[in-house]
């Protein structure tokens, strides 16, 4: 089981983490994944790690900004993000068990965590 939390009200440029924990299972050996679905889109991939060697993966649009990192012992998985803007608005999930951006080879998902930027 995934559970995303940290979400909540931001203004243009500020800053949250999200923290995804895991329980139930060890998710150590999987690759981690935060997505993000605006209202009337499609779920779009935000970031990854691999379990493997810690590599990191980031989608165009929040490269620079985001930072994906992983705390094995924890069994957590979070996402810190900085200078956010309005268009980062969404519900934000994180997921286990898949393949870098690949949102359909991802077998486990959390119940997600929504973030709001105002302008």
């Amino acid at each position: 089981q995934l559970q995303a939390y940290g979400g909540g009200l931001v203004q243009t440029g500020g800053s949250l983490r999200l923290s995804c924990a895991a329980s139930g299972c060890t998710f150590n050996n999987y690759t981690m994944g935060w997505f993000r679905q605006a209202p009337g889109k499609e779920r779009e991939f935000v970031s990854a790690i691999s379990w493997r060697d810690g590599t990191t993966y980031y989608a165009a649009s929040v490269k620079g900004r985001f930072t994906i990192s992983r705390d094995n012992a924890k069994n957590t998985v979070y996402l810190q993000m900085n200078s956010l803007k309005p268009e980062d608005t969404a519900v934000y999930y994180c997921a286990a068990r898949g393949i870098r951006s690949s949102v359909r080879t991802y077998d486990y998902w959390g119940q997600g965590t929504l973030v709001t930027v105002s302008s």
